[in-house]
């Protein structure tokens, strides 16, 4: 098979109705690597940049409420920082760019699941659009 390593995504693809913050961004421990109380923290294999996660909560109406929440791994040299949160809404609109999808065999199902990974996130460009144009009224 000609497929190997993780498959370049766009945003669009994994989330075309958008998505929303709804966990913490979170350093990934190496659970392998750590050893009797020392905690290390995961660095990509490929780029060697540390590995963050945020749950993301799915805007797929038709969804059932058991999929829509994802971890979303991002890959940086430093934590990275959301969005500020838009006037009125509950949660935080997310983009996210440079995503990869890596499929695998889920342990506790046995179906198959994906990895999701991106290099950075950002305020969606229509929500920032709407809020520079609604500042400039």
């Amino acid at each position: 098979m000609v497929i190997q390593g993780p498959i370049p995504v766009s945003f669009d693809q994994v989330f075309p109705h958008g998505c929303y913050i709804v966990g913490e961004v979170e350093q990934v421990k190496d659970f392998t690597a750590s050893t009797g109380g020392r905690t290390v923290y995961a660095k990509d294999k490929t780029i060697g940049e540390l590995v963050w996660q945020v749950a993301v909560m799915d805007a797929d109406p038709t969804l059932k409420a058991t999929q829509k929440t994802v971890a979303v791994k991002i890959l940086a040299p430093v934590q990275p920082v959301p969005p500020p949160p838009l006037p009125g809404m509950p949660f935080v609109p997310v983009e996210f760019d440079g995503m990869t999808a890596t499929a695998y065999v889920a342990e506790k199902t046995g179906r198959l699941a994906w990895s999701l990974r991106a290099r950075a996130m950002r305020a969606p460009r229509s929500a920032a659009a709407s809020t520079k144009q609604s500042a400039a009224a």
